[in-house]
C-alpha cells in the first residue's frame, strides 16, 4: 500500500507538470524578452470608452478625467458612463467630468455583462450618426494612463485583432498584503502570460478590464452576449473556440484598484470561482476539440491554454492531499511498521506539496517584482515589504474554490475609493 501511494503521488504531480509545462516556457521568454516599441501607425481609430458603473460616484470622476487627458485626438475618443442600478449620484458626477451618461434600472439582469450588452445597444441605437473602430470597456476604479489609447491604437492596426488586453497595474499595490497578492498576479499575468503569448503568436485572455473589442466582433455577437459570473473568461474562452485573436499590448497602461479587506476579497474571488466552474461547464468539451482538431498550431494551442486556465486542477489536488490525510487516519488500525511506512509516505508528500507550493509562488513574486519593478507605483519598501505573504494569499484559494461549488454566488458591489496613493507616489516621484 505504500508503494501504492507513492506511486498515486509520483504521477498527480507528473501529471500536472507535463500539463502546465507550458507556462514554464511563458515564464522564459517573459523573462529574456526584451520590450520594443511599435512604430506610430498612419491611421487613428475612433474609440468609444464604455464604462459601467454601480454607485461609483467618490471614482467616476477621476477615470473620465484621465480620459479625457488621453494623448489622443479628443474627436476620436467619446466617452460612455452607465449608470447601473445606481443610487447615488453617479450620473451626476460623470456628467460633470464631461461623459456621455446613461442610466439603467434592472434588479433582475444584474451584473456586467447584462450592463455592457445594455450600453453597447443603446450606443447603437442613440448615436447612429458614431461609427467607432472598437470599443474600450474600463471599470468605474481605473486610472488611466495618458498614452493608453495611442498606444492600443498601435497593437490594434498593427495585428487587425479583435480584442486586446492591456497592461493591468494597481493604484494602490501596498496598502496591504491583500493588495499586493492582487497586483502581483495581475502583474505576472501581464509578464508571464500575455506577453509570451503575444511573441509567441498564441492568443491571449482579457482580464476584467482596460480591453479593447473590434466593433465587428461586437456586430457579429449582436452585442455582449456574455452574461455568466465571470463574463471576461466566458468571452476570452469564446475567442478561443471561435477563432478571434486577442492580442496584448504591453504598453497600454490601467491602473486598477484592488480590495483591501479580506471579506470583499473573499467575496469577489468566490464569484471568480463560480463563474470559471460556470464557463468550464459551458465551453470545456469545445476548447477540448479545438486543441485537438484546430487548423494552426497558435490555434491549438490558444486552445489548450485557455483549457488549462478554466479547468479546476486545484480540486485535483486538494482530492489528492485528503486522500493522504485520509491514509494517515486510516493507517492507525495497521501494525506499528506499517502504520509508520504509510504516515511517513502522506506526511511526506503533503510535506513537500505544501513547501514546493510556497517557494514556487514566492519565486514568481520575487521574478514579477524584479521584473516590473520599474513601472509598480509605490516605494521600494513596499514593492518586496508583502512579498512573503504572496503564496498565502494564492493559498486561499483552496477554501474559496471549495466553497464556490455548492454556494449559491450572485454578483456584489465593492466600494472603491479615490487614487490618493497613486496621487502620492506620484508627487514624491516628481519632487
Amino acid at each position: 500500500m505504500q508503494k501504492t501511494l507513492a506511486d498515486i503521488n509520483t504521477i498527480i504531480v507528473v501529471l500536472l507538470t507535463m500539463a502546465y509545462f507550458f507556462q514554464i516556457i511563458y515564464t522564459g521568454v517573459g523573462l529574456f524578452s526584451r520590450r520594443k516599441p511599435e512604430p506610430t501607425p498612419a491611421k487613428m481609430s475612433k474609440f468609444a470608452a464604455l464604462i459601467c458603473a454601480r454607485n461609483e460616484s467618490m471614482v467616476i470622476a477621476e477615470l473620465v478625467e484621465s480620459l479625457k487627458k488621453q494623448n489622443y485626438p479628443t474627436e476620436l475618443l467619446d466617452i460612455y458612463v452607465l449608470a447601473d442600478n445606481c443610487t447615488d449620484d453617479t450620473a451626476i458626477q460623470a456628467a460633470k467630468a464631461g461623459a456621455i451618461v446613461f442610466k439603467r434600472q434592472n434588479r433582475q439582469q444584474v451584473g456586467k455583462g447584462y450592463a455592457l450588452d445594455f450600453l453597447l445597444k443603446r450606443i447603437a441605437n442613440t448615436h447612429q450618426k458614431d461609427s467607432y473602430d472598437g470599443y474600450f470597456v474600463f471599470d468605474a476604479d481605473n486610472i488611466v494612463d495618458p498614452n493608453f489609447a495611442a498606444e492600443m491604437n498601435k497593437t490594434f492596426l498593427r495585428g487587425n485583432y479583435d480584442a486586446i488586453t492591456c497592461y493591468r497595474n494597481s493604484k494602490n499595490f501596498g496598502a496591504n498584503w491583500i493588495s499586493a497578492g492582487y497586483s502581483i498576479w495581475f502583474l505576472r499575468e501581464a509578464r508571464f502570460l500575455n506577453y509570451p503569448r503575444m511573441l509567441l503568436g498564441s492568443g491571449c485572455a482579457v482580464s476584467g478590464t482596460g480591453f479593447l473589442i473590434s466593433s465587428r466582433i461586437v456586430e457579429q455577437n449582436g452585442g455582449w452576449p456574455f452574461h455568466l459570473l465571470t463574463e471576461d473568461i466566458e468571452f476570452s474562452v469564446q475567442c478561443a473556440i471561435s477563432g478571434h485573436k486577442i492580442g496584448y499590448c504591453d504598453r497600454a497602461i490601467i491602473y486598477d484598484e484592488q480590495p483591501t479587506s479580506f471579506r470583499q476579497s473573499w467575496q469577489q474571488r468566490l464569484r471568480w470561482s463560480k463563474g470559471f466552474y460556470q464557463v468550464n461547464a459551458k465551453y470545456l468539451l469545445s476548447l477540448a476539440k479545438g486543441a485537438l482538431k484546430n487548423r494552426t498550431a497558435g490555434a491549438r494551442m490558444t486552445c489548450y491554454d485557455m483549457m488549462m486556465t478554466i479547468v479546476p486542477c486545484t480540486l485535483l489536488t486538494v482530492a489528492v492531499l485528503l486522500l493522504n490525510l485520509y491514509v494517515c487516519v486510516s493507517a492507525f488500525t495497521l501494525p506499528d511498521y506499517a502504520l509508520h511506512l504509510l504516515v511517513n509516505t502522506a506526511l511526506r508528500y503533503v510535506g513537500f506539496a505544501a513547501i514546493n507550493f510556497y517557494l514556487g509562488m514566492l519565486t514568481y513574486g520575487i521574478l514579477t517584482i524584479a521584473c516590473e519593478w520599474k513601472r509598480i507605483p509605490t516605494s521600494a519598501w513596499q514593492k518586496v515589504k508583502y512579498l512573503w505573504a504572496f503564496p498565502l494569499f494564492i493559498a486561499t484559494y483552496v477554501p474559496i474554490t471549495l466553497m464556490a461549488l455548492g454556494s449559491r454566488v450572485e454578483w456584489t458591489h465593492i466600494q472603491h475609493h479615490s487614487s490618493a496613493e497613486l496621487a502620492l507616489y506620484g508627487a514624491n516621484r516628481q519632487a
